[in-house]
């Protein structure tokens, strides 16, 4: 073999890359991926507990309407369906006055839980209602609850996650 032959060899050996070297570009590749799509999911996480605050500030707005037209809060029974179905109204004088507050239907929070509603609140000043969301693990007391009421670990701005504003009720 000429020695411009052997060199051109050992040059094309070289270039190219090992299988050891492949996998640690992969294994890199995987490990930024994984960090990208750990990051995204916290930002999914966040916008949904952001939608669900919306979705609370909509009801608030609502509620102060019905007390406006109502003077009083929907019932228990009644209960949040009443802004936008006419048959949850428990009183004749109430069918009278009743308007529909929101125009598309929000039965459930955006992780499929029904709507905490209470008329009086149990939190704080009774002439308010309480509204609450159990959050993404669907369980009551836990750190992602969203709620309309203050609580003590937010030092007098609406609890953990809570829809702005809405601690007043009305």
């Amino acid at each position: 073999m000429d020695r411009q032959g052997v060199i051109a060899r050992r040059i094309a050996r070289r270039r190219a890359f090992t299988l050891i070297e492949v996998m640690i570009v992969i294994l890199i590749v995987l490990a930024l991926g994984g960090l990208v799509a750990w990051n995204l999911m916290g930002a999914k996480e966040d916008a949904d507990a952001n939608i669900v605050r919306i979705q609370m500030n909509t009801f608030r707005d609502a509620l102060r309407q019905f007390r406006f037209d109502h003077g009083r809060y929907p019932t228990d029974e009644e209960g949040l369906a009443v802004l936008w179905d006419k048959e949850r109204m428990t009183d004749e004088e109430g069918l009278k006055k009743w308007k529909k507050l929101i125009e598309k239907p929000i039965p459930r929070d955006r992780w499929g839980n029904e709507w905490g509603y209470r008329q009086v609140s149990e939190h704080g000043d009774p002439d308010t209602y309480d509204l609450w969301s159990y959050g993404r693990d669907r369980q009551e007391g836990t750190e992602d609850d969203i709620v309309s009421w203050e609580t003590e670990e937010t030092d007098g701005t609406t609890g953990s996650g809570s829809a702005s504003g809405s601690s007043s009720g009305g």
